[in-house]
């Protein structure tokens, strides 16, 4: 039980600090840069795909059993 809230809240923390950069590389639109161009550079940072990332880490700790961590899917 503790092994899953604990890739939770990793993963939680992983997509919070991706979505702030994502809000933050929107005043490449400000810019004057088009929204596909700020697609592909969300795309392209590493810290940006921690977003992706994390979420994806919360969805498998939701798939994790309880005692001896096996998917159940």
């Amino acid at each position: 039980m503790f092994i899953r809230v604990f890739v939770f809240v990793l993963g939680f923390i992983f997509s919070l600090i991706g979505l702030i950069y994502d809000i933050c590389y929107l005043n490449l639109l400000t810019l004057g840069y088009n929204f596909s161009f700020y697609v592909k550079f969300i795309f392209s940072r590493v810290e940006c795909l921690l977003f992706f990332i994390g979420v994806f880490i919360m969805l498998f700790s939701l798939f994790l059993k309880g005692d001896n961590n096996e998917l159940h899917l």
